[in-house]
């Protein structure tokens, strides 16, 4: 069965604090697979001397999909198409991206397919990501997609002993880039290849907890032995503030998923693992989460209270806390009373004894808490609670 690719439609703007937010299923495809389809329908040009308006592509997951074909041309040895992003319901990046294949005929290069990364691509400059330095950052996956689409639209050139050069360029790519993790990750220039399945589901968590594990494995493979954990942007500017002797890549925003994130440090053997995180996901981790997402679980009001009334905040206090929605109402509340320091330690203490049990090793286990500003307002170290 063939699936025809939608025409790529602007999402709705959702505001991050509506309280419920209408996310949306719609599903859309990986900058693979449209990489794929453009380079499929620019080799299918070279064959038939027209470049089609529209291209069946095979996805990884062996799902036979349509797409829509742009700005295709040929002179007969050289052969270009567009294949434009739609990322459905998914709020990425690369939406609407243009990516672009430009082929060659190599007389007599027997068959060969090569793969290159034009303007807008990111070059690797570092290690630890399965691809080589120096090379474009077209991911494993879908470098073998591509070449298969291309091999089988260019059958008659290739079985005529001639070959096919690929160049996949994506306009804009550069600016696309600023707002991914690719220049923590070693990648410059512009963006990523991606797509392990060739479809973008909906706010997945995949191609997020996947940065995660490979910010580690680069940090690991430059040689360092302490990883720097962040909730965001906020607590990564927090900790790098407060842990300055640290190199770059030692920092890596994990977002919502601390059990990816801890299972690839210690299986790199980090040494030393710290956490930088704000009132709400610090009293997530002191739960023991896997995933601190705000739709996975709700916050555990109870140990926010007794928290609270460990550091010795009033009963009255101590019952409104309970009530609250969120572990920010306490820590507002509890800054007025000279308590905020005192708090952050009380969480600071159960997400490490949290940590250590749910992640044993032999790492040493430091958090520091930030306020809303990005402020550090402690730091606790393991060894402080024997």
């Amino acid at each position: 069965m063939t699936v025809h690719a939608p025409a790529s439609t602007p999402a709705e703007k959702i505001r991050k604090g509506d309280p419920k937010r209408d996310r949306g299923n719609r599903t859309g495809f990986s900058t693979g697979a449209n990489s794929a389809a453009a380079a499929a329908a620019a080799t299918l040009g070279l064959v038939h001397g027209r470049v089609p308006e529209t291209i069946e592509c095979v996805l990884p997951n062996t799902q036979r999909v349509r797409f829509t074909i742009t700005d295709g041309w040929t002179d007969g040895q050289r052969a270009r198409a567009v294949s434009i992003k739609d990322a459905g319901d998914d709020p990425d990046a690369t939406n609407g991206a243009h990516l672009t294949a430009e082929v060659e005929r190599l007389p007599g290069a027997f068959g060969q397919i090569i793969l290159r990364g034009g303007p807008g691509v990111g070059t690797v400059t570092k290690s630890g990501l399965g691809l080589d330095v120096g090379g474009p950052a077209i991911n494993p996956v879908p470098r073998k997609n591509i070449s298969d689409n291309v091999r089988a639209a260019g059958a008659p050139i290739l079985e005529a002993g001639d070959g096919i050069a690929v160049t996949i360029s994506v306009p804009g790519g550069e600016v696309m880039a600023t707002k991914t993790l690719n220049a923590r990750l070693g990648i410059l220039g512009g963006i990523s290849i991606l797509g392990t399945t060739g479809i973008v589901r909906p706010y997945s968590t995949a191609a997020f907890r996947a940065s995660v594990v490979q910010a580690v494995d680069v940090a690991a493979n430059q040689g360092q032995t302490s990883v720097v954990f962040t909730t965001g942007g906020r607590t990564e500017k927090c900790a790098m503030r407060s842990f300055p002797e640290l190199d770059e890549a030692c920092f890596v925003q994990m977002g919502d998923f601390v059990k990816a994130a801890f299972q690839t440090a210690v299986k790199q053997n980090m040494r030393h693992i710290i956490v930088g995180a704000m009132v709400g996901k610090l009293t997530k981790i002191a739960q023991g989460l896997s995933v601190t997402h705000a739709w996975r679980e709700e916050i555990d009001r109870e140990l926010i209270a007794s928290a609270a009334e460990e550091i010795g905040a009033p009963p009255d206090l101590i019952e409104e806390i309970r009530a609250a929605e969120t572990a920010r109402f306490a820590a507002e509340r509890l800054a007025e009373l000279n308590l905020a320091t005192a708090f952050h330690r009380a969480l600071a203490v159960r997400a490490i004894r949290s940590l250590r049990e749910r992640y044993p090793g032999p790492h040493r286990l430091t958090v520091l808490a930030c306020n809303f500003e990005g402020v550090p307002i402690v730091t606790v170290e393991e060894h402080e609670l024997a």
